[in-house]
């Protein structure tokens, strides 16, 4: 059984200075946000759960550990959380319901996987489920930042250096050309007058303006509810990204939904839990959609398979883990699928998208450098002429 205070051990005559020793709060950190409002690093928080179930493991009481890894930790706001909640277990308060106060730092699938595992006897066991389910997912997240992050630092290069080349080199362009009174090529005319637009003051104070303008309108949007859904639809649809991120909800919707079931949560719980971790309103809604069918008797691969946005692999394997009663181990094996799948397709996103990335920024470049010498080529035929 899983002891919340104090190692279990027998009187003797250094209980008076244990007692005297026990240790207390330290001082709340400034500027301690509440606890509804405490927001921590995921990393501290996925180091925080292998601990605890290692500690756990080797036969320490719970409260004890939790100060243990709290007084070695560099996070100061984590480490007061941390010791609140043990103190919470000394005075005889469960560990689920100590972190439901704390709901940005501790997710409602973390939640109740420790809730069932206290019910179960099983919290050392559930708690590395935990931190393994938090890793898995911060890998997928990695890698899918990884993908987005190599394109959109090309293209901030090429914006950049197109700006350079119509700020600085093309208005040195223009005085000669001014002074040869030829008549320009429409390109060239058109990258004079862009570099003008650009160097004036108009768009030197409009463009900051319209880009946190569009910026704000767009947060603004997608906070409502309608607006994410209608946006969280469409990135679906985008070529290779869409594609990569509709694996890694899979990944993360099969390992979350495989995890709680191999806990004794129930299939309805787990899927609510699902619904809390992901960041896709229409899977958001699909899954709730899915619950109202199941609470009224259907089956989860009807339910979720009405909708047409999962994958017919996914329903298809869910039907065949209902059908032989090994449900959470065929969604295991959707997740090692997925997951493949999502590092299959970082690898391939990555590798056409080097070339892509090069040829719009040649395109860029190039246009630019050649309207500038498109006149001077003029002007050496009519020479030669």
């Amino acid at each position: 059984m899983i002891q919340y205070g104090k190692s279990g051990s027998p009187r003797n005559s250094d209980e008076d200075q244990i007692n005297q020793d026990k240790p207390q709060l330290k001082i709340q950190p400034r500027n301690q946000p509440p606890a509804s409002k405490l927001k921590v690093p995921q990393k501290d928080l996925m180091v925080f759960f292998r601990q605890l179930s290692v500690i756990l493991d080797s036969g320490v009481a719970l409260a004890q550990g939790m100060l243990l890894i709290s007084e070695n930790m560099t996070n100061a706001k984590m480490a007061y959380c941390i010791q609140t909640i043990a103190f919470r277990l000394n005075a005889g308060e469960e560990l689920s319901s100590s972190l439901r106060l704390y709901p940005k730092v501790f997710e409602p699938i973390a939640v109740g996987l420790i809730e069932a595992g206290e019910a179960g006897g099983i919290l050392g066991e559930v708690l590395d489920r935990v931190a393994l389910l938090l890793e898995e997912r911060a890998k997928i997240r990695g890698q899918i930042i990884g993908a987005l992050v190599y394109p959109a630092l090309v293209f901030l290069l090429a914006i950049s250096v197109s700006l350079g080349l119509l700020i600085f080199i093309v208005p040195k362009f223009k005085n000669m050309f001014d002074g040869m009174g030829a008549e320009l090529p429409a390109l060239t005319s058109f990258m004079l007058h862009l570099s003008n637009f650009v160097t004036s003051l108009t768009f030197v104070i409009g463009a900051p303006l319209v880009i946190a303008t569009g910026l704000y309108l767009l947060r603004a949007y997608y906070n409502t509810k309608q607006g994410r859904l209608i946006i969280d639809t469409n990135i679906l649809k985008i070529p290779l990204f869409g594609d990569l991120l509709l694996r890694s909800e899979m990944a993360g919707m099969c390992d979350t939904l495989s995890t709680l079931v191999n806990s004794g949560i129930p299939v309805v719980d787990g899927i609510m839990r699902c619904i809390s971790a992901s960041s896709n309103e229409l899977i958001r809604q699909t899954l709730q959609r899915s619950i109202k069918l199941i609470t009224q008797g259907q089956e989860l691969n009807y339910s979720m398979g009405r909708s047409n946005v999962f994958p017919k692999l996914v329903i298809s394997m869910i039907k065949i883990g209902e059908e032989t009663g090994q449900l959470s181990f065929m969604l295991e094996k959707l997740t090692m699928f997925y997951k493949r799948e999502v590092e299959v397709t970082v690898s391939a996103l990555t590798k056409a998208m080097e070339p892509a990335v090069i040829f719009v920024v040649a395109a860029i470049v190039g246009t630019i450098v050649i309207s500038l010498y498109l006149p001077m080529f003029s002007l050496i035929t009519n020479m030669g002429n």
